[in-house]
């Protein structure tokens, strides 16, 4: 997970907010099936993209403040910022191809 940063209550708006390129952010927790299996692809998108984005993970058990301001009642959730506002929010299980074409609207 090289590529994927860990945000929390304490960086996540600075990681955000201060983010020249789009922030791709997994909200996710450890037994949540369907995010292990988001997991890999949300790894992938990291390494395929590179610098033209910046994407992370967020364990909602441990960063419940932010889950709760962004409204997040389902897992996995995958949204989209730019400049500090969130732009797209896919929640469930999403195929690869789909949070691509998500991403491609920002880049």
């Amino acid at each position: 997970m090289a590529n994927v940063l860990e945000l929390s209550d304490a960086n996540f708006d600075r990681e955000v907010n201060g983010s020249s390129v789009p922030v791709v952010i997994d909200f996710w927790a450890p037994w949540c099936g369907p995010c292990r299996k988001l997991g890999p692809i949300i790894e992938e998108i990291a390494s395929e993209y590179g610098d033209k984005i910046k994407v992370a993970k967020v364990n909602v058990d441990e960063s419940q403040v932010k889950a709760s301001e962004l409204g997040i009642s389902g897992i996995p959730a995958v949204f989209i910022f730019v400049n500090g506002e969130a732009k797209e929010r896919m929640v469930g299980l999403q195929p690869k191809k789909q949070i691509e074409e998500a991403i491609g609207k920002y880049l």
